[in-house]
């Protein structure tokens, strides 16, 4: 019994030739076409990669600004000041040599007339956020 006589629509379904006069096929390449798909792969791979390593940079980012805003109103909540703070007005760090600890001061180095005392020594110009932690700001008496 020959095999086309079994089932002679099968043998139109091979994926080779059963006859001399059928169409040629050539093996497929499989390690170069292994070797395109794995490029292909790795670059897709890469680009979600650095995609989400931008994405870390700037959480990274934010993350440090939120890190130095709490290490300064650690400092600030630690330093001595004897008045009202009002949120948005500029005020100042210092630190006193003599005492050997933080201040908070509504005066800046140019607001004193014959000059800041020689035992201050000015950190930065900070400024209250309405959820009560601090920033340092630049200001024109620096």
């Amino acid at each position: 019994m020959r095999f086309e006589d079994e089932d002679p629509a099968r043998r139109n379904n091979l994926p080779y030739p059963m006859d001399v006069g059928s169409p040629k096929f050539d093996l497929v390449p499989v390690k170069s076409q292994k070797d395109h798909m794995l490029n292909i792969a790795r670059l897709s791979a890469q680009q979600e990669y650095d995609r989400i390593m931008e994405l870390v940079n700037v959480l990274r980012k934010q993350a440090d600004q939120i890190k130095k805003r709490l290490d300064l109103t650690d400092m600030i909540y630690d330093a001595h000041y004897e008045f009202q703070v009002v949120h948005g007005q500029t005020y100042w760090l210092i630190y006193h040599k003599r005492t050997q600890r933080n201040i908070l001061s509504i005066n800046g180095p140019k607001d004193w007339s014959s000059g800041p005392p020689f035992d201050y020594e000015y950190i930065c110009a900070v400024k209250s956020l309405g959820d009560h932690t601090w920033i340092e700001v630049e200001s024109e008496n620096k």
